[in-house]
């Protein structure tokens, strides 16, 4: 097969790793990639949400499937527009459909399903701008800390967590009057804290049948220690070591197939990824927010621990027979070490030379934000490369990683030393 990947970061690099291991890829393109995936496919200059550009290319390169990986496209609707195409409805896209792709689109959407479908999630409540002062008021119904999540996509950085009510309301008017981020605060949704653990459940579903696949932890905070601003994600787990048969089967019951048996009764067409943010509330878990795509870099521990051929899960997705493959896992843990730009996530530098990448052994590494310039590899990205290892258990693999990351080097790298210090 002929095969196009949407993407740039190190969760596409992780997915082009895994399709072409696949005897049924015989050529991958990404669009537009990354100097990681220049290595191993093919990359092209368009980016994933000209949609006209990429049915001009799908058509030229007789591309057999499409894989997306971030969710721009998926929620400006890239699966419709295949489908609603007379010249591309045959060729199956691995993503949910535009209205799938609103319980990340949508924060009230989301909670709207979550309480249809009695899925357990925090109380809320969603407010515009029209409508700040009984933000407020609702505020003060609330013990602290105070949850407000910018309704639209906001780059994971649209949820402020605050302790302070007179800061929570000028956050609020700050987000609603002032749109501090944007049309993705014009709505915004504010929601009980919930006191746990977090982990990530990821989900891959044709729309009736599905697979779990292993769990993950993130770690979002870019200080060490958790603390700091919050980040795409600057290290992750898997799988979870607390995760035990007993919440599994919770998780399952309680959230996974009420989840998927909601897309088939609101009639959504769901072919993909769902990614459920959890929180560990006393052994409960509770829903914070769905995703609709994989992870990053949660996708470089569990991709990794696919035994599976992930060409083959997605053609059974594109097929509704899900529920005829079998998923191995490899027993072993997986965890990797994001190295990102100094600065970031606030004001950072691009274009340093990366070095060290050659020296790089019992680990994988995969590019987040680089690029090929001059015939070196540079940092094009906040978060730039991302060290992934194996170990019996995730302790002997953060070592690996952590060994390798001393091999490489450009200017102002930097990276958290305590991934997975609150697992031991």
């Amino acid at each position: 097969m002929t095969i196009l990947l949407l993407g740039s970061g190190g969760r596409e690099h992780a997915f082009a790793w895994k399709m072409i291991q696949s005897p049924l890829c015989d050529t991958l393109f990404v669009a537009p990639g990354n100097a990681g995936t220049a290595t191993i496919a093919n990359n092209i200059d368009i980016s994933p949400t000209d949609f006209d550009a990429i049915k001009a290319f799908v058509l030229q390169e007789k591309v057999e499937m499409v894989v997306v990986g971030p969710e721009d496209p998926l929620v400006k609707g890239i699966y419709d527009f295949f489908l609603n195409d007379a010249e591309l409805k045959h060729i199956p896209v691995i993503g949910p459909s535009k209205i799938g792709a609103q319980l990340e689109g949508s924060k009230e959407f989301a909670k709207e399903f979550l309480i249809k479908h009695n899925i357990p999630t925090a109380a809320y409540d969603s407010f515009t701008a029209e409508t700040v002062e009984k933000g407020c008021e609702f505020l003060e119904t609330l013990q602290p800390p105070y949850v407000l999540k910018a309704d639209g996509l906001a780059a994971g950085k649209g949820v402020l967590i605050i302790h302070d009510l007179a800061e929570a309301k000028e956050e609020l008017r700050n987000m609603l009057v002032h749109q501090k981020f944007g049309d993705a605060s014009s709505k915004v949704v504010i929601e009980e804290f919930l006191d746990g653990i977090e982990l990530s459940c990821f989900v891959l579903t044709d729309g009736k049948n599905y697979k779990i696949l292993p769990t993950a932890k993130d770690y979002k905070r870019i200080g060490e220690g958790d603390t700091g601003l919050n980040t795409g994600g600057m290290g992750a787990v898997s799988p979870v070591p607390y995760v035990d048969a007993v919440l599994m089967e919770k998780i399952e019951t309680r959230i996974v197939k009420p989840t998927i048996d909601g897309f088939q009764k609101d009639g959504i067409p769901y072919k993909g990824f769902v990614f459920i943010g959890l929180i560990n509330v006393n052994n409960e878990p509770i829903v914070i927010e769905y995703n609709v795509r994989m992870g990053d870099p949660e996708t470089e521990v569990v991709i990794p621990r696919l035994k599976t051929d992930l060409v083959e899960l997605f053609l059974a997705v594109a097929n509704e027979k899900l529920d005829e493959i079998t998923l191995e896992i490899d027993e072993r843990s997986a965890t990797t070490i994001m190295v990102v730009s100094g600065g970031y996530p606030e004001d950072f530098e691009k274009g340093k030379v990366i070095s060290g990448l050659e020296n790089i052994q019992d680990s994988i590494v995969f590019h987040a934000g680089t690029k090929l310039e001059n015939g070196n590899v540079v940092s094009n990205g906040g978060r730039v490369l991302t060290v992934t290892s194996y170990g019996n258990d995730f302790e002997e693999a953060i070592k690996k990683s952590y060994q390798n990351i001393d091999k490489l080097n450009f200017d102002k790298m930097y990276f958290r030393k305590d991934i997975g210090n609150d697992l031991k």
